[in-house]
């Protein structure tokens, strides 16, 4: 198992387990706010990771014990000029977008809070997988801004846009309970336990064509919320993309021969 922290100050870094990559969010003193330099390690490592063709899934993760991520860094962003956020905002909206266009699968294991840009985080991944100490929610609009990080955009899709409307307008805080039941997070979890299920299903995941796993990730990206017809032209182009590769020919041989497949990744 190896790490690679990016940083000065240990904000994130990259643990591997086989073909899982666990992205770690490490800044403790601050419940992992997303200071401007949290912004930059977290948009490098997931530069890093989307160039590596040997990680097959990711896991979103925090070391902090009472929170996942409690959203932008409120303190220092009290001390910038309207100029200096004018040129933060570039860094900061690296970092969510980062994560978003993660080529692989990737999944969030949430604990305690996950608040605004925190929640955001978590919605850029694929899926959400919390404990019973998680609170979420976007409240952004109670301190005069609105949601930045892609939650204005992320949310309607999850859950509709009239339950999103109320999410944002209300800016309230939901517990993990009621989060499973309005979809807000797609597996709960005994408390404790998010990380290790988080990476539990992220090997299950990794088992399958590295290929496979990101051709149909972006189909499901790009396609959503197209016409039917043009959804489907863009699901043959992504099955063409691997229908004539060695995963392809690795997967059937393996199927035929009884046997798990050795993943070729081309």
């Amino acid at each position: 198992m190896s790490q690679r922290r990016f940083g000065t100050d240990g904000w994130v870094a990259i643990e591997r387990h086989d073909h899982v990559a666990e992205l770690i969010m490490d800044r403790p003193k601050a419940m992992n706010a997303v200071s401007t330099a949290m912004a930059d390690s977290l948009a490098q490592a997931c530069e890093e990771l989307a160039a590596d063709g040997t990680v097959r899934a990711v896991v979103l993760t925090s070391t902090h014990e009472r929170a996942f991520c409690v959203g932008a860094d409120l303190k220092e962003r009290n001390s910038l000029t309207d100029a200096e956020l004018m040129r933060q905002r570039p860094r900061t909206r690296a970092a969510y977008t980062g994560v978003l266009e993660l080529p692989m699968p990737t999944i969030a294991a949430v604990h305690g809070f996950a608040l605004g840009g925190g929640y955001e985080l978590a919605l850029a991944c694929d899926l959400i997988v919390a404990d019973g100490t998680a609170t979420v929610g976007l409240p952004e609009v109670s301190v005069g801004v609105i949601p930045g990080g892609g939650g204005t955009q992320l949310l309607p899709r999850r859950v509709g846009a009239a339950r999103a409307a109320e999410l944002v307008f209300t800016a309230r805080r939901v517990p993990a309970a009621e989060a499973a039941e309005l979809g807000l997070v797609d597996q709960l979890t005994e408390d404790g336990r998010d990380r290790a299920e988080a990476l539990e299903l992220a090997a299950r995941i990794a088992r399958n064509s590295p290929l496979g796993l990101r051709a149909a990730k972006r189909a499901m990206r790009l396609g959503h919320g197209l016409d039917l017809r043009t959804g489907l032209d863009l699901e043959d182009g992504a099955w063409r993309s691997v229908a004539f590769s060695g995963d392809r020919t690795e997967g059937v041989a393996a199927f035929n021969e009884k046997r798990a497949p050795q993943w070729p990744g081309e």
